[in-house]
């Protein structure tokens, strides 16, 4: 119960706590686009089974891989996809979170 409180916790209060933070005037805007980082948990579609509670999605699923994170990292260089990877970001540290609790 912890480790799912830790992880659903960073999921949605991390960018909660960036957007009020970093992005006061238009904190509802920024949280919105980056909890749409959650698109990239499609790629658990991939997987089978597609849920296992006990594994850890870094660098096993394909949009949670090293590549992808640098990926990430590069998009917040321009200004236009700034925001949109803080949230996949966070939500690669949320996951992160719930690989070291496993």
């Amino acid at each position: 119960m912890l480790r799912f409180c830790i992880h659903y916790g960073l999921h949605f209060g991390l960018p909660l706590v960036i957007a009020l933070l970093v992005f006061r005037k238009h904190w509802l805007k920024a949280y919105l686009i980056m909890l749409s980082a959650f698109i990239i948990d499609l790629d658990h579609l991939l997987a089978r089974p597609i849920f296992d509670a006990n594994r850890c999605s870094i660098n096993f699923h394909p949009l949670h891989s090293y590549y992808a994170i640098a990926v990430y990292a590069l998009l917040l260089i321009p200004k236009p996809t700034r925001i949109f990877a803080i949230g996949l970001l966070a939500h690669i540290l949320a996951d992160t979170s719930d690989c070291l609790l496993i």
